[in-house]
């Protein structure tokens, strides 16, 4: 059986049903070449990466929502440029397509253009 050692262990990893933690992190399974291994390593990381990136805008498109149901339309504009910010700055990582991204601003502004 062979094993695959990683030094700095992902959260994400953590919970793969391929893993088992001896005195380090260790990927057993399905992959026996070291490249298919390392692989499986990165999908996991970038997979954690992602979903971290997709709840901060989620986030912060709550918080435009919230606003916008108060009708308060100061809180709502201040909402929106952070969460215009987040959606900007997933879209450069790769985590939304532009089109994506586009969609939901055009959105937001358009229930923050609605409060008034």
């Amino acid at each position: 059986m062979s094993v695959f050692t990683l030094e700095r262990p992902c959260p994400a990893l953590m919970k793969h049903p391929y893993t088992k933690i001896i005195l380090g992190l260790e990927v057993y399974g399905l992959a026996n070449i070291k490249s298919a291994k390392k692989r499986i390593l990165v999908a996991e990381t970038r997979t954690a990466r992602n979903k971290a990136i997709k709840s901060k805008v989620k986030t912060a498109i709550k918080k435009v929502d919230a606003a916008v149901a108060a009708k308060d339309q100061e809180a709502a504009k201040s909402a929106l440029l952070n969460a215009v910010s987040e959606i900007g700055k997933a879209t450069s990582k790769g985590v939304y397509h532009k089109n994506t991204a586009s969609r939901k601003i055009s959105r937001l502004n358009k229930a923050v253009n609605g409060i008034a």
